[in-house]
């Protein structure tokens, strides 16, 4: 079965996690500096084939766009340009740094590893992916 891929969309770098083949289990697979997301993503689909894509939609409590909304809509764009066959869907990020950075703490995962910015990237796309998998069933 294919996976489902999780992207935390950044300026500078970009979580990213994935699921198990059975898409039970989501687990961070690193962050990326963001400029080479791409080259990125092209190798990782030849490697494990993936059903669907989602991507973080930064968006305020009122539901405005933020600063960031622009460039995960050009990164979507792009990303539909780049890989035709694989549908991209957007999933709501608000409080998502925020949240892993608790989940981070609750871990018991050392203050110098949770100031290190990959770090809160990643989880946020685990919990972001684990989100929507619990919504599905």
């Amino acid at each position: 079965m294919p996976r489902i891929l999780c992207i935390d969309y950044g300026a500078k770098r970009t979580g990213l996690a994935v699921t198990d083949p059975l898409q039970i289990i989501a687990t961070a697979i690193g962050t990326v500096a963001t400029g080479e997301l791409f080259y990125f993503l092209k190798n990782y689909f030849i490697a494990e084939p993936v059903e669907l894509v989602l991507i973080g939609e930064p968006k305020n409590l009122d539901d405005t766009d933020t600063h960031a909304t622009p460039l995960v809509r050009r990164f979507i764009k792009n990303f539909k340009k780049e890989f035709p066959a694989i549908p991209i869907e957007t999933i709501d990020e608000r409080y998502s740094s925020t949240l892993a950075s608790r989940a981070m703490i609750e871990m018991g995962m050392k203050k110098k590893d949770r100031q290190v910015k990959g770090n809160v990237d990643q989880v946020a796309a685990t919990m972001l992916l684990q989100e929507y998998l619990r919504s599905r069933s």
